[in-house]
This record gives C-alpha cells, structure tokens and sequence, in this order.
C-alpha cells in the first residue's frame, strides 16, 4: 500500500509521483513530475484536485490509507487539464454522492467536455463551510487556463495554489526544506518559463488577490509544498511576472562548419569580459525548454544562425518559435542577431526580422561574416558588444 503523508493535522498529500516522465508539451522534465492530491479530514471529508488517469490506481490507494474513498463529501477541482482531473471519473465513480466544485462558468464547462459530469461552480469570493474549516475561493483565469483558480483555507494557513508556484519535479520529500532548495529554486524557475511566463499580467492580478493572507504553506499541484522559503518563492514570482531581467547574458547558436560558432564564442567571451554573467548554449545540444531557464531573467539576448537552404537553421527557428509563443516581454530586453553565410546572408537576416518581430530592442544590425571570421572580425565583434554594454549601463 502507498503511503499518505500528513502535511497538516487532518490534511494529507494523496498524489502521484511520476518518477519517469521526461516531457510535458514539450518541455523536458529531467526530474520527473509531481501530480499533487490534497486529502482534507473534516465533517466533510474534502478532496482537493486529483492526478493524472494513468495515476488513479496510486492516487486511490493513498487515499484509502486515510479514509474510504467512497466517504468523500467534496471535491475541489481547480483545473482541468488531465493531469490534475484524470481521476475525478474514478471518484465519481466511488464517490457518486461527493459535490464536485469547479471555476464558473469556465471550469464547469471544460469538466463537462472532458467527462459529462455535472459540477457546481463557484467564483471569486465564494465560500464553503467544511465544519472546522471554510475553504474559499479565487479564480486566477489563464493561470495558465480560463478555468484555473485557488483554494484558500486561512484555518491552516494553507493556500493550495493549483499551477501557481510549482515545479516539475519528483521527490520522496514533500516539502522546500526536505530537498535542496537550489534544484526545488531551478524547477520553479524552469516550470514558470516554460508554462506560466505568457501570462505575466494576470500572475500579477491573482498575487494581488492574495496578498495580505498569512499563508503558513503552500501546496502547489506540481512539486514540493512551501513552507520554510514561501518569501523567497513569492519575490520571485514577483520578479518572473513583471519580465525583470538581471546583467546575464544567453548566447544562443547552431553552426554548420564552426563559423557562426566562432562568432558566438567570441559575444560570449565579450559579455564576460565586461563582468555579464553569459551563458554559451549550441541547439545542438540544449532543448529550447532548458534554454528559457536561462533566458527568464536575462538582459542580453543574441541568437545566430548561418544560412541553410536560404534559411536559418531549423533549429535556430524551432527555438525562435517556441520562445515567441511564451510570449515574454522582450521590450526589456538587448537583442543581437548573428551568423555567417556563403552566398548571401539570408540565414542571419532571418534571425533578426525573428527578433525583431518579438519585440527585442536591437540596437546594432546583424552582425554577418561571409565564410570564415578573421581576427579583425572577431575583434570587431568584441567591440560591438562592449558598446552595446556600455550604452545599456548608462
């Protein structure tokens, strides 16, 4: 039998731990994935969320180390998507006569696309009486669904937060503290780049709505519950969601023949030079997931591509197209595009117009060599991004 873990008197984690996975949509998750289940023990024994359908057998087995499924008298479903909801058929089933309660209207409506069960909905401001505790509601729409919302029970200062402040990862430890808190900090951060950084805006809206609380824990959907760093987890949410970018520089690259590599070696040597911080990373090697880690909190972007085909490398527009639709706010950002050619620069002109339409401050033109780069053109480059330093810093 799986074990429950008692996270609060009366309140258990019962998710799953999915120690194999290695993507969700795309996105590496080299540490695995976390579906988190929360098990209230009150007058009305309440279930918050569930876990992914191939879970269900885990998930109900933890659950009836702390009760019989079929006693639950509410479930709280505060998204969706299947890998919070996959189960809520099977406790329907075992439970037939638990209320289910989901966002309105949009939460009502995607349960019952997904599986024709009937809901009750709640908004922003509703509450919901579960005997020693009242559980309340805020929804936080495109968070990162219409549907998406938190659930607030002030008697254990728990804020259960749904998407909001989790990590793709998997450990036998439920809480910050228990694990390395630079890996849980290098989750955190990957999973906002790669799933919540398009919605800025309303990540802001929805701390607004939570803030005065005296969240003692959190206990997100995915990865580890805060408890001991919650501070330093929402300074960085505030950071993430207001686009603040920090002296680091990413220089990102595919080359053919190691021309446009030399280029990228040399703006990453000029950033270090200057005291940036720089990030060397070759496509050829890094997942375009792993790169937005890096790019979250960087000033300095330049991307090179040489010419293939009279494009860019596809692996240079596969990462321009991920990065665009994260949508981040590239207007605080210093873009330089780069990258050699033969015949004619179309590869390099390419990866500017890509910037450019993403909203990159560029304030050179892109910086091209035909065939090999010399000496006197990589020592051009390095002066190049001096003055883009020394303009940015003053």
């Amino acid at each position: 039998m799986l074990n429950a873990i008692e996270i609060a008197p009366k309140v258990w984690w019962v998710g799953g731990l999915d120690w194999n996975e290695r993507q969700f949509h795309g996105y590496t998750t080299e540490r695995g994935i976390t579906y988190n289940a929360y098990l209230i023990m009150d007058e009305k024994v309440t279930l918050i969320d569930t876990a992914k359908a191939t879970f269900t057998d885990e998930f109900v087995q933890r659950i009836s180390q702390v009760v019989d499924p079929a006693k639950i008298d509410v479930v709280i479903t505060n998204h969706v998507e299947m890998d919070h909801s996959g189960s809520l058929p099977k406790i329907h089933e075992l439970a037939p006569s638990a209320t289910i309660y989901a966002s309105a209207p949009a939460g009502v409506n995607e349960i019952r696309a997904h599986y024709g069960i009937e809901v009750e909905g709640v908004k922003t401001g509703d509450s919901l009486s579960i005997g020693e505790r009242t559980l309340h509601f805020v929804q936080t729409p495109m968070v990162h669904w219409p549907d998406n919302m938190v659930t607030w029970c002030p008697e254990d200062g728990i804020l259960f937060s749904n998407d909001a402040f989790g990590q793709h990862f998997a450990t036998s430890k439920r809480f910050d503290d228990e694990n390395d808190l630079a890996e849980v900090m290098k989750q955190a951060k990957k999973y906002y780049a790669n799933i919540v950084w398009p919605y800025g805006a309303q990540v802001q809206k929805a701390m607004g709505a939570l803030a005065g609380l005296d969240i003692k824990m959190i206990a997100p959907s995915h990865g580890v519950i805060w408890r001991s760093n919650i501070p330093a987890i929402l300074e960085k949410y505030q950071a993430w969601s207001t686009y603040q970018t920090e002296d680091k520089a990413v220089v990102v690259f595919d080359s053919m023949w190691h021309s446009t590599e030399l280029m990228a070696r040399e703006i990453c040597d000029a950033f270090i030079k200057e005291g940036v911080t720089a990030q060397l990373i070759d496509l050829k090697h890094t997942h375009i997931s792993d790169i937005m880690l890096y790019m979250c909190d960087a000033r300095y972007v330049a991307v090179g591509s040489p010419t293939l085909n009279s494009n860019m490398m596809p692996t240079v527009a596969s990462f321009l197209t991920y990065m665009r639709g994260l949508s981040p706010n590239n207007s605080q950002r210093i873009g330089i595009a780069f990258g050699s050619y033969g015949w004619a620069p179309l590869g390099p002109k390419q990866v500017e117009q890509a910037m450019q339409d993403a909203k990159f401050e560029m304030p050179v033109p892109v910086i091209t060599q035909q065939w090999i780069p010399g000496e006197e053109k990589l020592t051009e480059i390095q002066d190049t991004v001096k003055k883009i330093i020394e303009d940015t810093r003053a």
